[in-house]
């Protein structure tokens, strides 16, 4: 009995890929759909949201 090998999608561009450590890029389906994604964090085009902002001093309204 063989087990199937776990299939995901490219981050990037959604190509099909097989979960495999053969594949030096997973989980990208390429070298350089990996290089894209890792240039998209280099240059700060991704970012995470923040879901705790920090309230603003209300103590400079008081100033006014």
């Amino acid at each position: 009995m063989t087990m199937k090998k776990p299939v995901v999608n490219c981050p990037y561009c959604g190509k099909i890929v097989v979960w495999d450590t053969s594949n030096p890029y997973r989980p990208f389906c390429s070298e350089r759909c990996k290089l894209i994604d890792l240039g998209q964090w280099a240059t700060e085009s991704y970012r995470i949201p923040d879901t705790n902002p920090e309230k603003q001093d209300d103590s400079l309204k008081d100033e006014e």
